[in-house]
């Protein structure tokens, strides 16, 4: 049985229980003797079941692990362990209910969010539970998921990551489409090389079957495998036929789905304004790749469509006032133009996308399609940047006549702001990562919008009710409308599915009838039901984005009362998952886009005095004093040279005799150097530490590293546009800066403290609050200042100094958006994206600069986006992440 114990301990005794070495074989402990994956897809609607049997194969009670990886569009709808022969079920329930229970859990330093956000397409899922010796336990998780049609095919993603290779591993797809089935096809890095033979597939005309079987050897041999077994994807990509022009209308037990996907259709001629944001947070990569993708987009204009063209910054600026053919003359003069886009100044979208709006409007021709893009990486800094007026705006210019497509670009993107402003006008939005292939991303979205084939499409049902969404603006080629519902009239005999819409300037309709009865040999569909659930709360959980007031919370009570019917996890509830008694439950959150749950039990705490010590977590290895054990949870003071120990792991062995150790040693043992000597403890204070970010180039984890509170920190130096700045960090762990000045040129700089701002230009200051608007251009200087952010842009730097309140402390925190360009540019903040490689081993290491280093898994709040979400990270000595010693970013005056 696992137990938190407080123990009293000497330093050098608490040392060896954070000294980090995994062991040399994680399997020979625990064996993982069963993975199964079985996924079954009817009517486009994929029901997944993962099954993992684990045995603890030592004679002393084990904790195991579940982790697996699902697609971000699914919701979980069940999960269970099975241990000696009781099972323990997951418990859905509303989020604030669960709130409780996963606060506690976190205050007691363990790891209660267990579903966190992972790269583009798929969430993690993680739990663990304390199995007997030589016992069994079995984890099986379920999760839901409608298949979107996107350029013409369904893709179900599987994700295999077991941990280990797995004697009796399996991934088992039945597919079940009665339109029949006319493209199956298999990708992925699960597909490749050697895994290829592992692969059988079955097919008939409406059923298909996929079965994946490699053997022990074989799940090594991946790209991505090794010791620890699969690691990828398995995709299986299909489509239907479409024999009739209404599409798949299928009904059973009270419920219908309606797949409505014509192909037989004229392409319809488009009228298409790209707004590309051009701000200096655009510098670098970001531009390149707009560049390049539109280049590729114009390429790929008919003739018959028109375009045009408008970049942004702090002013607006358009190829040409009015929308031109795509001809091969103005397609070559606006590629001149694209190569010509530069990056620089603020940010005023409201201004933007008003101007697109206006040339929609100026250019509405009969017989078209029109739309609006928008590219964008960051947040409205100039002009108007109230968010809900620029909503209220751009929502009254657009009147519902065209749809806004609002594409944000990377993580720092305000994307709740850019979504809710896409659906309120009838587009959506999406997310493009910053990565090698941005480009290829940005095209790949024009292609699913590039050709309208209907406009107006209104969806009617004779005999149906509580309808999903059924009227939509416009059908591109290669997607598909799924409309489902309920057949409440029980006195009807036929239901009917009627279709009205626009292909170019005619009207055209689609129907067909269907008797109600069900015929004697037709077989029960109780996915429908589920089905029309799950599009029910996906459509809800969009239209409460727009939503306030009394509206949104009867919209939330709608959702929240099928989440609750069907069990499904959704950002309005949580699954509590129960353990044997003696264990904590955990709660299981779905994470926002873009978001990462605290992992508390990652990184432990040191408290000294009121203040806590952010600490590496390390699992445990037997030290010469005979210690063995886990994770340290906290450490308090009780005098002389003993602390009171909180642990989450079991069976510590301390020392009889604790040694004494300095608070050096501490230091060195923050920085991953683990001291070897003990000397007297002296009376010196250990300062908290604050953790700090610093992103990777082509790697989904940043790394993270501390620095001492307290400190005055060099965060910029730019000699080439004579200019600096500097910040003093507060007194607590959860502070941030209390002071930072940035200079320019000789003679000017800026004071910001948590009180106001002040300008000194050599013989006068003004002092300004954080509460007044502020909007200066002179010269090659921007100053904006607006809820609470000033916004600085001097030459080719651009940094945002934001006010926080945050639990009770005021502080400052600094973002450098645009990096200022030249050689001898230093600081903490000048640092480049780190460049890193994962190095596979017992141990968990990274190779920085041709150097390994140990790092640990750990998660701290991102300050530089204003939502201030949990990010996970690899925590890193500071010299390793820097590259330079700490006294190299330090000044003795700002």
């Amino acid at each position: 049985m696992m137990e938190r114990v407080a123990v009293r301990v000497g330093l050098l005794g608490l040392l060896f229980a954070c000294v980090t070495s995994a062991p040399t074989n994680v399997n020979r402990d625990w064996d993982i003797y069963s993975f199964h994956i079985n996924s079954t897809v009817t009517s486009r609607y994929a029901t997944t079941v993962i099954t993992s049997r684990v045995a603890n194969r030592i004679d002393q009670s084990k904790e195991i692990e579940f982790h697996v990886k699902i697609p971000k569009n699914a919701f979980i709808s069940k999960f269970r362990m099975t241990i000696e022969g009781k099972t323990y079920d997951g418990v859905v329930k509303q989020k604030e209910e669960a709130q409780q229970q996963y606060t506690q859990a976190v205050s007691r330093g363990q790891s209660a969010g267990i579903v966190s956000s992972v790269g583009r397409t798929l969430e993690e899922f993680k739990t663990s539970v304390t199995v007997a010796a030589l016992s069994k336990v079995t984890f099986e998780l379920t999760y839901e998921e409608l298949l979107k049609r996107r350029l013409g095919k369904y893709e179900l993603l599987i994700h295999a990551r077991p941990m280990q290779p797995v004697a009796d591993f399996k991934i088992d797809v039945y597919i079940n489409e009665h339109p029949g089935i006319n493209i199956l096809e298999i990708k992925g890095g699960l597909s490749t090389k050697e895994l290829a033979n592992a692969i059988s597939k079955t097919q008939t005309s409406t059923e298909a079957w996929v079965h994946f079987y490699p053997s022990k050897e074989q799940q090594s041999q991946c790209d991505s495998c090794g010791e620890e077994g699969l690691n990828g994807d398995l995709v299986i990509v299909y489509d239907v036929h479409r024999k009739k022009s209404i599409g798949d209308l299928k009904k059973s037990d009270g419920y219908f789905v309606h797949h409505f996907a014509p192909s037989d259709l004229p392409r319809i001629p488009k009228n298409v304004v790209f707004v590309i944001d051009q701000s200096g947070s655009m510098y670098g990569r970001k531009i390149q790749q707009t560049r390049e993708a539109l280049l590729k987009i114009l390429g790929d204009l008919a003739e018959d469509d028109h375009f045009g063209l408008i970049t942004f910054d702090s002013s607006v600026s358009p190829w040409k006032e009015e929308l031109l053919p795509a001809n091969q003359k103005n397609l070559e003069a606006a590629k001149t133009f694209v190569q010509n886009i530069r990056e620089r100044g603020a940010t005023d979208i409201n201004a933007a996308v008003l101007r697109g709006t206006d040339m929609l409007n100026r250019h509405l021709r009969e017989g078209t399609a029109s739309l609006l893009i928008l590219l964008t990486d960051g947040d409205p800094t100039t002009g108007e940047t109230n968010l809900e007026t620029i909503h209220k705006n751009i929502k009254e210019a657009i009147d519902k006549k065209f749809p806004l497509y609002c594409l944000g670009f990377g993580m720092d993107v305000n994307f709740e702001f850019l979504e809710k402003m896409a659906l309120e006008n009838n587009g959506v939005g999406r997310r493009i990562y910053e990565d090698s292939d941005a480009a290829l991303q940005l095209q790949g979205f024009y292609e699913e919008v590039a050709t309208p084939l209907l406009t107006d499409v209104q969806m009617v049902y004779l005999g149906g009710a509580n309808l999903t969404q059924a009227n939509f603006s416009q059908y591109y080629n290669g997607s598909e409308i799924v409309v489902a519902g309920q057949i409440t009239d029980n006195n009807i005999e036929e239901f009917t599915a009627e279709v009205i819409a626009i292909s170019k300037s005619n009207k055209v309709t689609y129907s067909e009838t269907i008797p109600t009865e069900e015929p004697i040999t037709a077989r029960s569909d109780s996915n429908l039901q589920r089905l029309w659930a799950y599009l029910t709360v996906k459509q809800l959980l969009d239209k409460e984005v727009q939503l306030s007031g009394n509206e949104k919370e009867t919209v939330k009570k709608k959702i929240l009362d099928l989440c609750l019917k069907y069990g499904f996890v959704t950002p309005l509830t949580s699954m509590v998952v129960t353990k044997p008694q003696g264990e904590e439950s955990q709660v299981a959150h779905k994470p926002k886009e873009g978001e990462t749950p605290t992992e508390s039990k990652q990184n432990a705490q040191i408290n000294f005095s009121q203040h806590t010590l952010p600490l590496p977590s390390y699992p445990s290895k037997k030290g010469p004093y005979g210690l063995r054990g886990g994770y340290i949870g906290s450490l308090t003071p009780l005098g002389g040279s003993y602390f009171s120990v909180t642990a989450d792991y079991m069976d510590y062995d301390f020392p009889h005799n604790p040694t004494e150790i300095t608070i050096k040693d501490i230091g060195q043992l923050l920085e991953g150097n683990l001291p070897t000597h003990s000397t007297k403890m002296t009376t010196t204070t250990v300062s908290p530490l604050i953790r700090f970010l610093l992103p990777a180039e082509g790697q989904a984890l940043p790394l993270c590293y501390d620095i001492p509170v307290g400190l005055s920190l060099r965060l910029l130096k730019d000699p080439n546009n004579d200019c600096s700045m500097n910040g003093q960090l507060g007194q607590s762990d959860n502070a941030g800066y209390q002071k930072i000045v940035l200079h320019y040129r000789s003679d000017q700089h800026i004071d910001f403290d948590t009180t106001g701002i002040t300008f000194n230009n050599g013989q006068n200051a003004t002092y300004f609050s954080w509460s007044v608007n502020i909007n200066i251009e002179k010269d090659s200087v921007s100053l904006i200042l607006r809820d609470k952010e000033m916004d600085v842009t001097m030459g080719s730097t651009r940094v945002i100094i934001m006010l926080y309140e945050r639990d009770g402390k005021v502080f400052l925190w600094p973002v450098l958006r645009q990096r200022p360009t030249g050689d001898n540019i230093s600081g903490i903040m000048a640092r480049p994206p780190v460049v890193y490689e994962e190095v596979q081993g017992t141990t968990i290491k990274l190779k920085i600069q041709d150097k390994e280093v140990d790092v640990s898994r750990a998660s701290t709040v991102d300050l530089s986006v204003r939502s201030a979400p949990t990010v996970t990270c690899w925590l890193t000595p500071l010299q390793s992440a820097l590259q330079g010693e700490l006294a190299d970013f330090t000044v003795s005056q700002l």
